[in-house]
């Protein structure tokens, strides 16, 4: 594993990208809540990638990223009982 990897910066990244993942699925929501169609390809890639480089970090620096990831698998509920509803 590169020292890159686990560094607080890599995890700050890190956050700040599920931070992002989350903000676009709650536009996704709101969008679908108004009636819009919204294009959720990529998101599943997307999701792969924070895993991923998530679970190479040191067990105590992804360990931060929790409550982040847990907001966003909230966020992905949320939106599948928008589009269940809709």
């Amino acid at each position: 594993m590169s020292e890159a990897t686990e560094s607080p910066s890599s995890v700050m990244a890190i956050l700040a990208a599920v931070e992002a993942l989350h903000a676009t699925l709650r536009v996704a929501r709101a969008l679908v809540a108004g009636g819009r169609r919204v294009d959720l390809g990529g998101l599943d890639a997307q999701t792969a990638a924070l895993c991923t480089a998530a679970m190479l970090l040191p067990p105590g620096s992804a360990a931060m990223l929790r409550p982040a990831m847990e907001a966003v698998v909230r966020e992905v509920d949320g939106l599948a009982a928008t589009l269940s509803a809709t």
